[in-house]
């Protein structure tokens, strides 16, 4: 087995593992968000420019922009598990969250990853010190989910020294703040991505949009006329811009599960602290069952998002020290497309779901625009779309795991944990999510299926890969909680799990035959299938609704997450 198929099967990096320094970190992260974004945040969202562009300067005074920048060209050259952490922490920052998480990503990493030891020294030490802050631009009107097919051109000028830019970007973040751009244009060899510079003759930046949420994130059309960019400014290769775009787009990705991460977190302490103080019928919301459920549900589903987004930061991260040379650093990023589509997916959906709930325990409150959950509510809604919507994700990943495996499904690695020793309640069901993750992939592969066409299946499938990783990782993490601090003291994550678990298996068995129920013509076979998937020897279900109580409770003694 190799070993970039063993990191969904490790004994990989949990929350609990951040050492004494990068707490400090979480710590300095918070504590700007609370100091210096929050009470800004009027501000900002009234397109205060001024505002933004000194918070980028006090959060690069603080190196929270340079996190992944080298040493070398003035940042802390941390790893992907920090830059995590500092994402979920800026999660409570509201829309300057995107603005940050833009600028210190995709408006940042590509100098990191494909920049010439030239480009990286003029670019790297501004967008690290806030003084320049970055942009991406990718997106067009006529090419959003299909954005390698833009119409952006690039054509080299008389003498060869230069490239001449036309065309439109669209809705782009911190458009009117930037002082660079990565802008991807076709040119004769095919996609290539330039560093354009705002002083650059030619470019100019349209009217703020007027968005639903995220309000206090600049965004707005770049428009490029005639703008001539120096030889100097290609980044990478002519013709390899989507080699840029796609794998910087994966780690975006993996960054904005971190950041729903710490708004879901944010949500889920708003409506604990509301609920507690709310009282209807002479009793607090929080003592009322059905509000626990919810409560309850929001931190399984909290567990679940970021046991699996530490999980892969951490991995990613193992794999990127033993690179060894550009070419495979670009493999082993393209590598964790997957994991990074999974994440993203799952992130923006629990951050969904949280929020929504947390809308509901305020009642009639959470409608009101003096309540910072309403905020919330309608800064949620764009994380299923940006960055990939969720649907172009989950064919990512239906369309990865059929190319990995459809063939021979039975090589859909094992889990230590599930192959060897006594298996548990949780083992058992990560165990026949699996069985019925091979089952699926066996169903559609040997199908006349054409799933470009019909995407249901590969929807199907993703989600069922997503829960099966969720579940995965939830469990590894109880685990090593448990060998560490023993069973006494991890009751509450152990209950998580357990909630987890057993709902998980449930929605991947219900996908597994709706899968099977259209992809398997044969009435016969189909029959056959559908009992195996109904005979397998799963745990007897539990009351869950106890364990979600006892889960609450701890969360209300708390008032916040609890972890």
């Amino acid at each position: 087995m190799e070993t970039a198929e063993l990191r969904w099967y490790q004994d990989g990096f949990t929350p609990e593992d951040f050492t004494e320094e990068d707490q400090l970190i979480a710590k300095t992260t918070e504590l700007f968000v609370k100091q210096d974004v929050a009470p800004k945040m009027t501000a900002i969202e009234q397109h205060d420019y001024a505002a933004g562009s000194k918070l980028f300067g006090k959060a690069g005074e603080l190196g929270l922009l340079g996190i992944e920048v080298p040493e070398q060209y003035g940042g802390l050259s941390l790893n992907k598990k920090v830059a995590g952490l500092v994402a979920e922490k800026m999660g409570f920052a509201g829309s300057f969250s995107v603005s940050f998480n833009i600028h210190a990503g995709v408006g940042t990493l590509p100098y990191v990853y494909f920049g010439t030891a030239e480009q990286k020294q003029s670019y790297l030490p501004k967008l690290a010190a806030g003084e320049w802050i970055g942009a991406y631009a990718l997106t067009e009107s006529n090419a959003g989910s299909d954005a390698l097919h833009a119409r952006t051109s690039a054509v080299l000028n008389e003498d060869g020294t230069g490239w001449i830019l036309n065309g439109e970007k669209q809705w782009i973040t911190n458009a009117q703040l930037a002082n660079v751009y990565v802008v991807f244009a076709n040119t004769s060899e095919g996609m290539t991505a330039f560093i354009v510079e705002r002083m650059y003759p030619g470019v100019s930046v349209g009217p703020e949009e007027k968005k639903m949420g995220i309000k206090g994130s600049s965004t707005a059309t770049l428009l490029l006329e005639d703008v001539h960019v120096p030889q100097a400014n290609v980044l990478g290769k002519p013709g390899q811009g989507h080699r840029v775009a796609l794998n910087i787009l994966n780690m975006a990705r993996l960054k904005l599960a971190f950041s729903n991460i710490g708004s879901a977190k944010q949500a889920l302490q708003l409506a604990v602290t509301y609920g507690k103080v709310r009282k209807q019928f002479q009793k607090s919301l929080v003592d009322f069952t059905m509000i626990q459920e919810k409560i309850a549900n929001m931190a399984v589903s909290i567990y679940g998002a970021e046991s699996a987004a530490y999980r892969t930061a951490g991995a990613l991260d193992d794999a990127l020290q033993a690179v060894n040379d550009s070419e495979d650093m670009l493999k082993k990023l393209a590598d964790f497309a997957m994991e990074c589509a999974i994440n993203k997916v799952y992130g923006s959906e629990v951050q969904d779901q949280a929020v929504d709930e947390a809308v509901q325990i305020h009642g009639g409150y959470g409608y009101m625009q003096e309540y910072e959950v309403e905020r919330l509510y309608r800064d949620a809604r764009i994380s299923r779309i940006f960055e990939g919507t969720n649907e172009i994700n989950r064919l990512t990943i239906g369309k990865i795991l059929m190319k990995k495996y459809a063939g021979s499904p039975e090589s859909l690695p094992l889990s230590p944990v599930i192959a060897g020793g006594e298996a548990g309640r949780n083992e058992r069901f990560v165990a026949f999510a699996r069985r019925l993750c091979q089952q699926s992939l066996y169903t559609i592969g040997h199908s006349a299926l054409q799933v470009d066409q019909e995407q249901e299946y590969l929807r199907l499938l993703a989600d069922i890969v997503k829960d099966l990783y969720v579940m995965e990782s939830a469990l590894l993490r109880t685990q090593k909680a448990i060998r560490t601090n023993g069973p006494g003291k991890e009751a509450i994550k152990q209950a998580v799990a357990d909630v987890l678990c057993e709902e998980g298996y449930r929605r991947v068995e219900e996908a597994a035959i709706s899968l099977v129920s259209g992809a398997e013509t044969d009435a016969q076979k189909r029959a056959e299938i559908l009992q195996q998937i109904r005979n397998l020897p799963v745990p007897l279900y539990e009351n869950l609704f106890v364990k979600k109580r006892a889960i609450a409770k701890e969360i209300t003694n708390r008032a916040r997450y609890f972890v």
